[in-house]
């Protein structure tokens, strides 16, 4: 019984210190650029969001790693490319519930639920995921150093 109670209590803990994750807003802010941007169709500004260099970007489409000063327009290329021959459009991402964030002098680390919405041949498919950004304060504010995009398998709506 003690075990059991014990698991519970240390399960109502994580939940709770969960729920109770704030994000500062000024780190979170080109998050939001980057997310706005990218579900508005401006790419301008979803990539005003990001570091100008040493960018790295992990996401669930091939080849799944980029790097550098280009990391975001090939990216970007790269999604399209996939999307199109995928049969997918009209993508969209929901910011969900932070679950960390760290912040240290001119750094900080942020993990957000996330929830990716797509057509797929016209299906709606909705996949819950994580997204975790590296993010640095440069002379004219925080900027997004990395970021990657982790999501199980795809479910239907």
């Amino acid at each position: 019984m003690t075990t059991k109670l014990t698991t519970v209590l240390c399960l109502l803990a994580v939940t709770c210190n969960a729920a109770a994750v704030t994000l500062d807003a000024q780190v979170a802010a080109p998050i939001h650029r980057f997310i706005d941007g990218f579900n508005a169709g401006d790419t301008k500004s979803a990539e005003a969001a990001h570091a100008k260099t040493d960018l790295v970007i992990v996401d669930a489409v091939p080849p799944y790693q980029w790097q550098g000063a280009n990391a975001f327009t090939t990216w970007l290329a790269d999604l399209r490319k996939h999307d199109e021959a995928a049969g997918v459009t009209d993508g969209r991402m929901t910011l969900g519930a932070p679950i960390r964030q760290e912040v240290a002098g001119d750094r900080a680390y942020v993990v957000l639920n996330v929830t990716y919405s797509i057509k797929s041949r016209g299906v709606p498919v909705q996949a819950a995921a994580q997204m975790t950004f590296a993010l640095r304060k440069e002379a004219d504010g925080w900027r997004i150093g990395s970021w990657t995009y982790a999501v199980p398998p795809e479910t239907k709506k």
